[in-house]
């Protein structure tokens, strides 16, 4: 990237080529128009992903996380080190979440309530957005947000093994 000091003087600077319609950020100018193929991808991927969660919910719905011996699967850190991972209980709170008993699904995972859950509604819902606007949407996460996230699931781990 070239900056001011290293334009020769005299030298006309071409102005920046203009956003194509429908393509995404990345896109080199004189690239075809993807708009259709993401807004028909992207409306696949909503269709899909909200078939498996209807089907997810529906069988959460019947299946009590609470009781032992169902059919569900268990979180590997737990089953090996015996301690509660940053996300266990996420399948408990859901299924309060279901049956509409906030108390008990901030007891399950206080912080996956507060801040995974609306974090991956905007994610969810900015993909959505932009790709029925026919452009695609790739998060990418600050090496500053990556490390908050990073703490904050290590300080939870932390805290909710230790406190109980």
């Amino acid at each position: 990237m070239t900056s001011e000091r290293d334009v020769p003087a005299g030298a006309v600077k071409a102005p920046p080529a203009p956003p194509i319609p429908g393509a995404s950020g990345d896109a080199a100018p004189g690239a075809p128009d993807d708009g259709p193929r993401v807004r028909r991808a992207t409306l696949l991927g909503a269709v899909a992903v909200t078939g498996l969660t209807a089907a997810a919910c529906a069988y959460l719905w019947q299946t009590d996380p609470h009781q032992p011996g169902q059919l569900l699967p268990r979180c590997p850190f737990n089953a090996m080190t015996g301690l509660l991972c940053p996300v266990c209980g996420g399948t408990r709170m859901v299924y309060d979440l279901l049956h509409g008993d906030l108390p008990a699904a901030f007891h399950d995972n206080a912080a996956l309530l507060l801040l995974g859950v609306p974090l991956a509604a905007y994610v969810g819902g900015r993909l959505l957005y932009e790709g029925l606007r026919g452009r695609r949407y790739r998060p990418r996460p600050t090496p500053r947000a990556l490390a908050a996230v990073l703490a904050t699931a290590i300080v939870w781990g932390v805290v909710r093994n230790v406190v109980g």
